[in-house]
């Protein structure tokens, strides 16, 4: 188990007054950290003010640079072995806090998994399942909550990975497959969450295309070969079979099926190369 003294709390906020100043009470009441990071991602209202006022050593940005931005600067500048992040918006319990903290040292990278209920909408709900999915095909292992953004990780280890986190909203999904592809101890502890305080930054409609952006980024980083693969196999067996079927009935090969047996190559070797880009990245790492 981590020793609470030596865990770096690091709290990633844009324009939460209302949330911050009880959070960070709550988080100094619960136990005694190593110290607490507001990192406050260029808020235009009282954020960084009252998380000073609250006991929080406060580092702020210019202007909003993303919640993953805000993520990377509190890891880059927090002290302790060990880091915990948890969300300025109100939604996490101290007594989860300490709960997640218990877990590191036999665990690297220890994720609060909310339960289905207690998360926001029905489209929010369908998106995290679906990711959840994907991300339990590519790791071979399950997922419970993949975009939850409470965890405690080895400070070291995150530091490994910070070249490979977005700025946007996906640092939670990067960080979980990262840990899992570099071989270190994951495991998940189911929390429930509150009822968030303030507005919500992410947009349906805005933030639609991103969604799909994260899928690719996941696809295309992780585990490419496990999506190029079945894609390659689909179209060969079904440019073979349609081969099979024109020689018998036609006596000759359509254009069709060599069109489709040689996008199959064409998809296979695609998804090699990348396999190989995605190994490279986690080889070169220090």
């Amino acid at each position: 188990m981590a020793d609470p003294s030596s865990v770096s709390v690091v709290v990633p906020a844009f324009n939460e007054a209302e949330a911050i100043g009880p959070l960070v009470a709550e988080l100094r009441a619960a136990d005694a950290w190593h110290e607490i990071i507001v990192v406050d991602d260029g808020s235009g209202d009282r954020t960084a003010e009252l998380a000073v006022a609250a006991g929080a050593r406060v580092i702020r940005h210019p202007y909003n640079k993303g919640n993953g931005a805000a993520v990377k600067t509190g890891i880059r500048n927090a002290t302790g072995d060990y880091v915990l992040i948890v969300d300025g918006d109100g939604q996490h319990k101290p007594d989860d806090a300490r709960r997640i903290v218990s877990q590191l040292g036999e665990y690297d990278l220890v994720v609060g998994a909310r339960s289905i209920g207690t998360q926001a909408t029905h489209a929010r709900r369908f998106g995290n399942s679906a990711l959840n999915g994907l991300a339990g095909y590519l790791t071979q292992r399950e997922i419970p909550d993949l975009t939850s953004g409470f965890r405690g990780a080895r400070r070291e280890h995150l530091r490994e990975f910070l070249h490979l986190l977005p700025n946007g909203f996906s640092t939670p999904t990067t960080t979980t497959l990262a840990f899992i592809k570099a071989g270190y101890n994951v495991t998940f502890v189911p929390i429930e969450a509150r009822q968030r305080l303030g507005q919500s930054k992410i947009r349906l409609a805005r933030d639609g295309t991103k969604f799909l952006m994260i899928i690719l980024r996941i696809v295309t980083i992780f585990s490419p070969l496990r999506i190029f693969l079945p894609i390659s196999a689909a179209s060969f067996a079904l440019g073979a079979a349609y081969a099979v079927w024109t020689i018998a009935t036609q006596s000759h090969v359509t254009n069709s099926s060599v069109l489709l047996i040689i996008l199959s190559v064409i998809v296979f070797l695609v998804g090699l190369v990348s396999e190989q880009i995605s190994a490279l990245r986690f080889e070169g790492r220090q």
